[in-house]
């Protein structure tokens, strides 16, 4: 259940640490650009608080924005990119909608079966009672194994989950990874896994929040920071 005291001992204000991290998470700005942004309206914080907010505060904001997501749709495109995390390339698996809502994503040191079937088990779990019917990937051999395995464990007679692996038919999320990366920008080496996961999944928050995958949240930007600051029971 979520801490509902998130605040407290904190030096600055609910409001203040919520629109520094937000815009963290919503653009492509350093720790020392928000910090900056923040100097130029008077408040003296540091580069290292930022980050210290900003790890705490966006699984915080994702945790919390959970049950407000719209259900995403039974077809899903599943791909991966890549980032790098402690000077290596680790790979970022995704899996968004037809309607481009993100579905679930998983950091992973290695790209093979084990680390494909370990994300599309979680996806579909974290989705729980409306698995995919259908899931777009590439040519890559090792979905169409994974995927068979997923069909056999369900029902080992019929084909739940329809594959398909024409290429073309996965710009989406190749597209969607694109976005995500222009949002990165020079933000793509993370030093840990813990922190770019921690990064990521606040990223993919907003990028939610932002593209209207989730319900009771009004138009523009507005409504994404009454929609944030809703979450933790602050006055817009």
């Amino acid at each position: 259940m979520p801490n509902n005291q998130p605040f407290k001992r904190h030096r600055f204000p609910s409001a203040i640490i919520l629109c520094a991290v937000r815009m963290y998470l919503r653009y492509p700005l350093s720790y020392q650009d928000v910090a900056d942004l923040l100097g130029e309206r008077g408040l003296d914080v540091d580069r290292s608080t930022v980050f210290r907010r900003g790890q705490k505060f966006g699984p915080e904001i994702a945790k919390r924005t959970e049950k407000h997501l719209r259900r995403a749709s039974l077809n899903w495109h599943v791909d991966e990119s890549y980032i790098r995390v402690g000077g290596k390339w680790c790979y970022l698996w995704r899996a968004i909608d037809a309607h481009g809502q993100l579905v679930d994503f998983r950091l992973t040191a290695r790209r093979d079966a084990k680390a494909a079937k370990a994300f599309l088990n979680k996806a579909i779990e974290r989705v729980r009672l409306h698995r995919p019917v259908s899931n777009c990937t590439d040519k890559a051999p090792t979905y169409r194994k994974v995927i068979r395995e997923i069909n056999h464990r369900y029902d080992p007679h019929f084909d739940y989950i329809t594959h398909l692996d024409r290429k073309y038919l996965n710009n989406r999320v190749e597209s969607d990874h694109a976005a995500l990366k222009r949002l990165l920008g020079y933000r793509q080496s993370f030093r840990s896994l813990r922190t770019a996961k921690a990064t990521l999944r606040g990223i993919e928050t907003i990028r939610t929040i932002k593209n209207g995958h989730v319900q009771t949240k009004q138009s523009g930007v507005r409504g994404e920071i009454v929609f944030v600051q809703s979450l933790f029971a602050l006055a817009a």
